[in-house]
């Protein structure tokens, strides 16, 4: 009868902690120039749960003293979807360096009327929100709020931003930002071009790190971006890396590499390889994140942040297909 009982409350520990298991609902970012979709893009957006698609418009710099938007969308038919389209703008933290109030303004002014130009020009149905991407940094910080607010007050419209790890872990430092809702970014956590065992896309350990104290952070409403992509590390015979994207363990599956690890290969004949000459005796490392490491880091961050929603990174028949979303 004892072990009865036992029994009887495992199975109800078990039921309730099922029934409490928080469900967030999923959206994407996409982050290509030309606004397209594939069918298992147009697939992924339908089973996606949040009315919203994140998509980046433009990006803007300061090249010799001037603001310039880089890399603006352009749009093809294919680019059809029912989610609200969420206008998000990448600007570098030099933009911000030096500049005057007075620019300011311009600066604020002048991404409203792009994002409204395109919208009109590609009739796409945005929602009540801009999003704004920036590494900003201490010395930064105050003229980057001062165009958030500027932004704020003359589109009339919700203005969010992301919020990177640093970003929590040195908040004294690096201030907070003055928007209502922020989309902490669980990625980049280190440089994919260092000499390093790390997965620089994500790495669990220094994640929890960063965010050890997420749940004193002022600003309440957060949502959380994840990362799908993946690449590969080339490093040449003088130690030098670049990038080559959407790589995987699978790609290293070649008769001219010679496997060193799981996720490592060398190049053993010169050749054209993804695109890019590869010379013999180059090494390539892929980097791509599984299931069980997303739902550590859900798990982890379920402890520090009451209710989100995940944004993935990036919306990519590449990243998306035959991939589990649901957390």
């Amino acid at each position: 009868m004892k072990y009865l009982k036992l029994f009887f409350v495992s199975i109800l520990i078990f039921l309730f902690s099922c029934n409490n298991k928080k469900d967030h609902l999923y959206g994407f970012y996409y982050w290509k120039t030309r606004l397209s979709l594939s069918e298992s893009e147009k697939t992924a957006l339908k089973k996606a749960g949040l009315p919203y698609v994140y998509t980046r418009f433009f990006d803007v710099d300061k090249i010799d003293g001037k603001f310039q938007p880089v890399g603006v969308i352009t749009k093809d038919k294919s680019f059809e979807t029912a989610q609200q389209i969420v206008p998000t703008i990448f600007v570098t933290n030099r933009t911000f360096l030096y500049i005057t109030k007075e620019e300011i303004h311009f600066l604020a002014k002048s991404v409203l009327d792009l994002i409204q130009k395109k919208t009109a020009e590609y009739q796409l149905k945005n929602s009540g929100e801009i999003q704004i991407d920036c590494d900003w940094t201490a010395g930064t910080r105050d003229d980057y709020f001062a165009f958030l607010q500027e932004l704020k007050k003359i589109s009339g419209k919700e203005i969010t931003c992301t919020l990177r790890l640093h970003q929590v872990k040195d908040k004294n430092l690096m201030g907070i930002p003055p928007v209502s809702k922020v989309y902490l970014m669980c990625y980049s956590t280190s440089s994919p071009l260092e000499n390093s065992d790390k997965n620089s896309i994500l790495d669990v350990r220094i994640l929890k790190n960063y965010l050890s104290q997420a749940d004193d952070y002022p600003i309440k409403k957060i949502e959380v971006a994840l990362p799908i992509y993946s690449w590969g590390i080339v490093t040449n015979h003088l130690e030098k890396h670049k990038l080559i994207n959407a790589l995987s363990d699978k790609d290293l599956d070649n008769p001219d590499f010679r496997r060193i690890s799981a996720n490592e290969a060398e190049v053993m004949k010169d050749g054209f390889y993804f695109g890019h000459y590869l010379n013999k005796g180059f090494r390539i490392k892929t980097e791509e994140i599984s299931d069980q490491k997303l739902r550590e880091v859900v798990d982890f961050l379920e402890e520090k942040i009451p209710q989100f929603n995940i944004i993935y990174y990036q919306l990519d028949s590449k990243f998306v297909t035959g991939r589990n979303f649901n957390f």
